[in-house]
């Protein structure tokens, strides 16, 4: 018999019961129950995760702020990271649950938005024009948060809540009610942001908001959705950008299955699951994936440094995750962490916060992101009774619109033109290039975790790989290659420090003669330093797929880049030597340069957009490091 009754009774009464949570996982026919203490710790490493009998230890309350542990900005409101030891764990039945959870609407008054319609679209306009603009990134997440106050108790209204979410929310990765006694959060959040168990880390990343009332979702207009350019290239990029965080937890980065469509009671949204093998500690994984592309954007160290800019205030629990760690039968460790998003925060004293936030993308409008985040906020709304509740479907009467066959194809459609590397199973030992076995590439990262993606390609090709931040001093001494990888900013900044940095790195080995490869960032200083003009692109090509001339063959390749270098003719002589030039048609804009042990590209051959990709780095490794001569044999007599 579970002790929900109880715990129930004595909220009831008026009576704090306790830290606890309830959780019903996607799918689940029962909730979890979990009870015990609460403490509280400085950083992840310090959640704890004691051996003993297998099952859930640890649920963990992550704020945004721990984004300050990777050494990212973020405006600081002190938010604790709260950590609920469980001591004792029931599962109670969905049924049983839903007759003993209070059936009463919630009351608020005082409803209103930290930042108004009109203060939100004009940020909007500005994160638009000054950052994505003027190569900032490719996407970026600004949130706002609904404020009110509960009338009752705060813990019976957060209850309820759950309640109605049970009933009338459908899609949802974990529905939950957590309480520490400092606070209570309730929520239904459709996003896993990444979970461990036998060793299979899993990310599932989730962009695209097709907006709906009620059970009748209007067939065409979905399929108009799904063939929605902003649309699709916006789960393309927080796709690459969960890419570039498997391929540093997962052993040899993450294989792509999807896309799938999720249906929740308010709007649909489009997600991708993301699969790989790995080996490190559950807490190092929540680490190095703080945090989800879907809430903060790309590339994600600069997306801090955007969001601190242009909000106003932190974001406490908004974007970050709950955390459910533990062990499983043969003792290793386990992580089950859902996004913290579609979910409000309670204070004992009945304050109300609601965050919500939107995907800001180049094909991105004001008034249509103030409407997304109306249609996001609408079903944790519904349920805390500040908007209309979507209809209970009657019994069998729900049809599933992902099973539709036109939606089915125009799903599958969307793989065609992305890169196979990504998508399909990589064998474990797959021979690489000739010539390339035992010899050693350095890439120097300019703040885009592109290049641990860059890592595994290089690495399939048959080179072992090390990485650099762009701000690490050291020797280039002892391997064969060394790329100069992509990152923010404008190109064009000589006095930034990094521009300067990294522009000195690729004096220096064009001066030595070293086999270079320039990315994206790189690139653009690499044909800087040959003498071609770098120009602020009218248009950004931020997540753009576009098929190119490339040195005789037509390449498809994905761009993220607002600057690009302009040459007027195919050949240029330079201090170093002769360089081939493949450029656009129309505009003489560069996308890539070769000459003799040197070479760049202006794309990102790692992207998942590059179908072409690997086959782009592969002709290009072939002429900065061709295959050994082949010793004359020895005679015998």
């Amino acid at each position: 018999m579970t002790h929900l009754p109880t715990l129930l009774a004595a909220v009831a009464a008026g009576v704090d019961p306790g830290p606890f949570a309830l959780v019903r996982r996607e799918g689940a026919d029962h909730l979890d129950l979990f009870t015990g203490t609460v403490d509280v710790v400085e950083r992840l490493a310090d959640i704890p995760l004691p051996d003993g009998a297998p099952g859930p230890r640890t649920l963990a309350l992550v704020p945004y702020r721990q984004v300050t542990e990777r050494g990212f900005a973020c405006v600081d409101d002190g938010i604790p990271l709260e950590c609920l030891a469980v001591d004792r764990h029931d599962r109670v039945d969905l049924a049983a649950a839903l007759d003993a959870l209070p059936d009463a609407p919630v009351v608020t008054s005082g409803a209103r938005f930290d930042v108004t319609d009109d203060e939100y679209a004009a940020t909007v306009g500005r994160v638009l024009a000054e950052e994505i603009g003027r190569g900032e990134g490719a996407n970026f997440v600004i949130h706002r948060t609904l404020h009110a106050t509960v009338q009752g108790p705060p813990l019976r209204a957060a209850l309820a809540a759950l309640r109605s979410l049970l009933t009338r929310e459908r899609g949802a990765y974990w529905t939950f009610v957590v309480h520490t006694g400092t606070r209570t959060l309730v929520g239904a959040s459709p996003e896993r942001h990444v979970s461990v168990d036998d060793g299979l880390v899993m990310m599932n990343p989730i962009s695209g908001t097709f907006r709906h009332t009620g059970t009748a979702v209007d067939r065409a207009a979905l399929l108009r959705f799904l063939a929605d350019p902003k649309e699709v290239e916006e789960l393309y990029m927080v796709l690459d950008e969960e890419l570039k965080m498997m391929a540093t937890v997962a052993d040899r980065g993450g294989q792509v299955v999807g896309p799938y469509l999720k249906e929740m009671s308010h709007l649909a949204h489009t997600e991708y699951l993301l699969a790989g093998r790995g080996s490190k500690d559950v807490r190092d994984v929540l680490r190095e994936t703080m945090f989800a592309p879907t809430v903060t954007g790309s590339p994600m160290e600069n997306a801090c440094r955007v969001i601190a800019r242009h909000e106003r205030t932190g974001r406490r629990y908004y974007a970050g995750v709950l955390a459910l760690l533990g062990r499983d039968e043969a003792g290793r460790q386990t992580l089950d962490a859902p996004i913290l998003i579609r979910t409000a925060e309670l204070s004992p004293a009945g304050e109300l916060r609601v965050p919500v936030g939107a995907t800001l993308v180049r094909h991105s409008t004001p008034e249509g992101e103030v409407a997304e985040t109306h249609a996001k906020a609408a079903g944790v709304l519904a349920a805390l009774g500040l908007g209309p509740q979507a209809p209970v479907p009657a019994s069998g009467s729900l049809s599933r619109l992902a099973d539709d066959p036109e939606v089915r194809a125009a799903l599958a459609a969307r793989n065609a033109p992305l890169a196979r590397f990504w998508l399909d199973q990589r064998p474990v030992a797959a021979p690489g290039l000739p010539g390339l076995a035992g010899r050693r590439a350095l890439i120097v990262d300019g703040e885009d975790t592109f290049t641990g993606m860059l890592s595994h390609q290089l690495r399939a090709l048959g080179l072992t790989v090390d990485l650099r931040p762009w701000d690490a001093p050291g020797a280039v001494d002892g391997y064969d290659l060394v790329v100069v990888g992509p990152g923010p900013g404008d190109p064009t900044d000589l006095a930034a420090p990094k521009m300067a940095t990294m522009r000195g790195v690729l004096a220096g080995l064009l001066a030595a003669g070293r086999p270079t490869l320039a990315v994206c960032l790189g690139h653009q200083l690499l044909c800087g330093l040959l003498g071609l003009p770098l120009h602020r692109r009218d248009a950004p090509y931020q997540g753009l797929q576009r098929e190119v001339p490339l040195f005789g063959a037509r390449r498809r390749v994905g761009f993220y880049s607002t600057f690009t270098a302009r040459a007027d003719a195919d050949r240029l002589d330079t201090p170093y030597g002769p360089v081939e030039v493949a450029r656009d048609a129309t505009d003489g804009a560069v996308h890539a340069l070769r000459g003799t042990g040197v070479a760049g590209v202006q794309f990102h051959p790692e992207s998942v957009l590059s179908a072409d990709g690997v086959d782009v780095l592969a002709d290009l490794l072939g002429g900065l490091l061709p295959a050994p001569s082949t010793p004359p044999a020895v005679t015998r007599a």
